[in-house]
């Protein structure tokens, strides 16, 4: 049972669901004259039928200002959906109403289909971003991104930025109760993690002799480069420990990263006080406001 219990992270702090379109077609031929808010729902970024996002589109937006929120959901990469995200939706644009927000699927880790997470998932990120600067001047947008990922999907977003985006497309990653060590002896001690990893692993994708709880932790990945982040854990949470937050924030102090890290009471974050959510909430606003500034 232990092993399932690596596999099914909970995705879902506080959140509810959200509406969806039929219309994979995107196409702003009238809106864009207009500049009228606009969300556009279940487009695809892929050939895989998983492979969708959601776009929000400000009012009065331009290529030249409207910066981007990329919020990814969390689920143990296996499970999961974008729709968990819908709160962080409605915050955000009531407090930067400016920013253009896109909410994304990526493609499930699944043993039936022998379909692995690692780096699957991390390149589905880059894909997204490929799509979007594709397309910036039919949203107008201009596609410098920050990221909001909710544990796996912190996990996901944390990685792509230390070790995948060779291009500093990503401004900053908020890091709720991400996964970031998993050489982290709460992991490393189970021998059912190894079998948990390894399955999650595509290890041909990886260099011969690669040791891949150490290539999958983005504490253990963080560098000079590494954007601005921002951290948040519980104390008590059963799924991931808060030594992986110190972790965290140890090799971001090691390099100088700009960063916070804010522990709360509580665990996965289903659990924290109202008060701990709206300071969570309030942090993320400064964390974009400093960092991703549409002005």
């Amino acid at each position: 049972m232990k092993t399932f219990r690596y596999l099914l992270f909970l995705g879902s702090l506080i959140f509810g669901v959200s509406s969806c379109s039929d219309d994979n077609d995107i196409d702003l031929s009238n809106d864009i004259e207009n500049l009228e808010a606009l969300s556009l729902l279940e487009e695809s970024y892929g050939d895989d039928p998983q492979q969708l996002f959601d776009i929000y589109l400000p009012e009065g937006r331009s290529a030249a200002t409207t910066k981007v929120l990329l919020l990814i959901h969390g689920g143990g990469w296996v499970g999961g959906d974008k729709s968990d995200m819908t709160e962080f939706i409605t915050a955000i644009q009531e407090t930067h109403p400016d920013h253009a927000i896109v909410n994304m699927n990526y493609v499930l880790a699944s043993l039936s289909t022998n379909t692995p997470a690692f780096p699957n998932q991390y390149l589905d990120i880059d894909l997204l971003i490929d799509v979007l600067i594709a397309q910036s001047e039919t949203l107008q947008i201009r596609p410098e991104i920050g990221i909001i990922g909710t544990s796996a999907g912190a996990h996901l977003g944390l990685m792509y930025d230390y070790v995948y985006d060779t291009e500093d497309r990503v401004k900053f990653v908020v890091d709720i109760v991400g996964p970031s060590d998993f050489t982290d002896p709460f992991y490393a001690d189970d021998p059912n993690f190894t079998i948990a990893l390894s399955l999650l692993t595509d290890e041909a994708a990886f260099p011969e002799g690669t040791d891949f709880a150490t290539a999958n932790s983005p504490a253990l990945q963080a560098q000079t480069q590494s954007s601005p982040t921002l951290l948040f854990y519980g104390n008590q949470d059963p799924l991931v420990p808060l030594t992986n937050g110190q972790s965290l924030d140890t090799a971001l102090n090691q390099f100088e990263t700009p960063h916070s890290f804010t522990i709360y009471d509580g665990g996965h974050g289903d659990d924290w006080s109202d008060a701990s959510i709206a300071d969570l909430m309030n942090k993320i606003n400064g964390f974009i406001t400093t960092h991703l500034s549409v002005n």
